[in-house]
């Protein structure tokens, strides 16, 4: 009997210490199957404007966008840096305003939109490392509207400021889009 047993431990323990070593192989497969998972997830990510669809916070954005016919242009190639006003940041402009700007100035609110827009895939690192670079008065951005915008440090946030002396505050940033990168703010930019 006491050979049966300690046959009976034995394999035990050498099934214990072979079960032991098969999670290492999945956790190698399941870091593997995450990679791909990741992966196809970038893959699958949609154009800035599908990005922006996909979250309720952009729903006045999106609806900007659509108002000023700068859908197909920001689902284009790109890439495309947005610096994106959240529906908080909408709502600063007074309603009227606003209703203009949607339903009859829409040249204008075009002009506004793509002073939010930069050529390129400009990370957070990036504009972190331009600002750094740039010195006391800032790092000059060019939009696609022309207009420039300054982006500084201040108490550890990027601020951007704009044509009107108007500023802004990244709240969040790298939002992956398949044409680009959307960098969140909490004000609207005006190109004057």
């Amino acid at each position: 009997m006491n050979k049966l047993t300690i046959a009976l431990a034995s394999a035990a323990s050498l099934a214990i210490v072979a079960c032991a070593e098969e999670p290492a192989e999945n956790v190698a497969y399941e870091d593997a199957a995450t990679a791909d998972q990741m992966a196809n997830a970038e893959a699958e990510t949609g154009t800035v404007v599908e990005v922006a669809q996909g979250d309720e916070t952009f729903s006045t954005l999106v609806s900007a966008v659509t108002a000023a016919d700068l859908g197909a242009t920001l689902s284009g190639d790109g890439p495309f840096t947005v610096f994106a006003p959240t529906n908080d940041a909408f709502a600063k402009i007074p309603e009227a305003t606003l209703t203009e700007l949607t339903t009859n100035d829409t040249e204008t609110l075009g002009n506004i939109l793509t002073y939010h827009v930069v050529a390129g895939n400009v990370d957070a690192a990036t504009l972190l490392q331009a600002i750094e670079g740039a010195g006391a008065d800032g790092y000059s951005i060019e939009t696609v509207n022309g207009g420039t915008l300054t982006a500084t440090v201040v108490d550890g946030n990027v601020v951007l400021t704009d044509a009107a002396g108007g500023t802004a505050t990244v709240t969040a940033t790298d939002v992956a889009a398949s044409n680009g990168v959307i960098h969140v703010i909490d004000t609207v930019l005006m190109p004057q």
